[in-house]
């Protein structure tokens, strides 16, 4: 409950940051439109009480939908719920500039070779101003060229720490420089949550859209 009340709070207080999602109609509880591989797509009628808390707070918030991990996460329903509102704080309410926010994310999906997660935020990358030089750059493991100041200080951060599991004192400064210690910590959160959410899809071996073909090639090193 203490967890809860706290994740809540944090997504109250990131309002004032502005970044929230597109309006969305959600799914009808009657077709989730849940789909999965090794994890069979659940229906509402068929979950337990804690599980349909869960769909109705993805419902109800800021997604409004459940593609994605959620499937999977059902299977911890308890769990699951909290982990989706932690994720809903830092994915729409990190303090950090939208590009930088989706570069981030697709950092983390290109470290996990996470297929759909890349997909869907490779277009939130773009939309939200990345250029597709960059983005091709992530996606072969290629270093981007032309990176302003605060997309490098987040690039350097987030590589440094897939690669050598710390980060220097000066990829540090740059970062909180650029961000301040708060968004020091979300770019450490959202990259967290964004871990889990790949793990997730990889487990499950989660599918693509139909039609739409995988871009990440298995790269032994994406960050070079």
């Amino acid at each position: 409950m203490r967890l809860r009340l706290i994740l809540c709070s944090l997504m109250a207080v990131s309002f004032a940051s502005g970044q929230t999602p597109p309006a969305q109609t959600p799914p009808s509880k009657e077709n989730l439109g849940l789909v999965g591989d090794r994890f069979k797509p659940l229906k509402y009628d068929e979950m337990t009480p804690e599980q349909k808390t869960m769909v109705d707070h993805l419902l109800s918030g800021e997604r409004r939908g459940m593609n994605g991990p959620f499937n999977v996460l059902l299977r911890s329903p308890e769990a699951g719920d909290l982990a989706q509102q932690f994720g809903a704080a830092e994915r729409f309410h990190a303090q950090l500039p939208r590009n930088v926010a989706e570069t981030v994310i697709i950092l983390t999906a290109r470290w996990w070779g996470a297929q759909y997660e890349w997909n869907a935020h490779k277009r939130a990358a773009l939309a939200a101003g990345v250029s597709p030089a960059i983005v091709d750059a992530i996606a072969t493991g290629k270093r981007p060229t032309g990176l302003d100041p605060q997309m490098e200080a987040a690039y350097n951060f987030v590589t440094e720490l897939f690669k050598t599991r710390q980060v220097s004192d000066a990829t540090f400064q740059g970062a909180k420089d650029k961000f301040g210690e708060r968004g020091v910590v979300d770019m450490i959160l959202l990259s967290g949550w964004y871990n889990a959410v790949s793990m997730a899809l990889n487990v499950d071996r989660y599918p693509l859209a139909p039609g739409v073909q995988p871009e990440l090639k298995p790269l032994a090193n994406p960050f070079p």
